[in-house]
């Protein structure tokens, strides 16, 4: 199975959990103190929203979840095959998740993520050379981290590379 997933940066979690609720009529199925996740059925979306961020509220990225290896290895045969630009991060963390993934962007600098997730971690993200403090997200939010910054048509794809511990 394939879920369409979507990630939206807020500004406010509880008023966004909240309204989320309501418009799917669920709950969330993970709260943290800076994350929320829907894992929705109909329709089948990985809906998440966070308050960690680049500066701005709104769209942070879109993505494909898969549930076993072939189908991730197929999507990034498709992106090679087309000559898309592939970012391959491979294991990484992020997002209170193990997970294999590769990003591809868009043109207009929109980073779509191609991942399957392998289990949970306790924290936002898992690096050597990064603390991670759950009990203060505001200091994690100053560091973005997770998906390719938006870029400029035609300029290269900003992001951090495989093993950097920044998913």
């Amino acid at each position: 199975m394939k879920r369409f997933h979507v990630h939206i940066h807020v500004d406010d979690l509880a008023r966004n959990i909240d309204f989320y609720s309501k418009m799917f009529g669920v709950q969330p199925a993970r709260v943290e103190s800076d994350y929320a996740k829907w894992m929705l059925d109909e329709p089948a979306v990985n809906f998440a929203i966070s308050i960690r961020g680049h500066g701005h509220v709104g769209l942070d990225h879109l993505g494909i979840q898969v549930d076993n290896d072939q189908d991730l290895a197929t999507l990034k045969a498709q992106a090679q095959q087309a000559d898309l630009a592939l970012i391959d991060e491979g294991a990484t963390t992020c997002c209170y998740a193990r997970s294999d993934k590769h990003w591809v962007v868009d043109p207009q600098g929109l980073p779509w993520e191609h991942f399957r997730t392998l289990g949970t971690i306790p924290t936002f993200r898992e690096s050597p050379d990064l603390v991670q403090d759950v009990a203060a997200p505001e200091a994690a939010a100053a560091s973005p981290c997770c998906t390719p910054l938006p870029r400029a048509k035609g300029s290269p794809i900003p992001i951090k590379q495989a093993g950097s511990g920044c998913c």
